[in-house]
């Protein structure tokens, strides 16, 4: 028999080291917050008026849409309608799992490459050709047949292919895509740009000419975060990406712009529940 959607659960970490894969199905749309991962998502849109905003894009969603994000990219989803169903099918997926056992199927989350494309439509062929294949893979994953683990893997596979498949002949057009205000989408690319430096409201404000109170409004409406918080989180996603390529924390507090260790060393402990040693000597 085939499996009811899942109620939505919140967080937002894996609790293995390998996939996950939901199947959820609500009325109206749950609100989050801009956040991150450490691993990669796949985001397929069944049913909804919800568009994703992704690192000051924001992109117009219709079913059977499928949208790749990255480690790494602050996202979260933007509802049109507060009242109508929400239905999407999520996989998550290890960014080390997948390097060291399938690396050629990363190339679709790769933005180097000519064929990536952050959201893909497929045609209505291959829109139920693929629920079809996540709609299994969520069965298995969930279910408890024998060999369960091995055959949610073969699934994996499959549904990596598809991907890459459909991403190499799929078309994205500038309307699904628009940017959030252009001084939203500059302050974000200033950041960026500018992690490594001393940033401040005061300071940012005064970049961009406006006041700080209206500043400070803008982008929480529009990040549904404070640019203090944003600020943080891109540092630390670098920091992270850092200790695990072998920089040592003192260096990694200075390169990514918290002034002293004992800053880093506390928003890293309190954003991952480790100190930065820890993930530099896990590495």
């Amino acid at each position: 028999m085939r499996h009811k959607a899942q109620r939505f659960d919140p967080r937002q970490d894996m609790h293995g080291d390998k996939f996950e894969i939901f199947h959820y199905h609500d009325i109206g749309t749950r609100h989050l917050d801009a956040h991150y991962h450490d691993f990669y998502e796949v985001f397929c849109f069944i049913e909804g008026e919800v568009d994703y905003w992704v690192e000051g894009s924001i992109y117009h969603l219709k079913p059977g849409d499928i949208l790749l994000i990255n480690p790494t990219e602050l996202h979260k989803p933007v509802p049109r309608n507060d009242t109508s169903n929400y239905e999407r099918i999520v996989l998550w997926v290890n960014k080390g799992y997948l390097s060291s056992t399938a690396p050629e199927l990363e190339t679709c989350f790769n933005p180097l490459l000519p064929s990536y494309k952050k959201i893909m439509r497929p045609s209505a062929l291959q829109v139920n050709e693929f629920l079809r294949l996540l709609m299994e893979f969520v069965d298995e994953f969930h279910g408890n047949n024998f060999a369960r683990e091995q055959a949610s893997y073969g699934l994996l596979l499959q549904v990596l292919v598809t991907l890459n498949r459909i991403s190499f002949g799929s078309k994205t057009t500038s309307s699904e895509k628009y940017r959030t205000s252009s001084l939203i989408s500059d302050v974000i690319s200033y950041i960026g740009e500018h992690y490594n430096e001393e940033l401040t409201l005061d300071g940012i404000s005064k970049q961009f000419f406006v006041s700080k109170y209206h500043l400070s409004h803008e982008f929480s409406k529009e990040v549904g975060t404070s640019i203090h918080r944003y600020i943080t989180l891109k540092r630390l996603n670098i920091a992270r990406d850092l200790l695990l390529e072998g920089m040592s924390p003192g260096q990694v507090s200075i390169s990514c712009g918290f002034g002293d260790y004992t800053n880093f060393f506390r928003a890293f402990k309190a954003e991952y529940g480790i100190s930065p040693r820890s993930c530099f000597e896990g590495n």
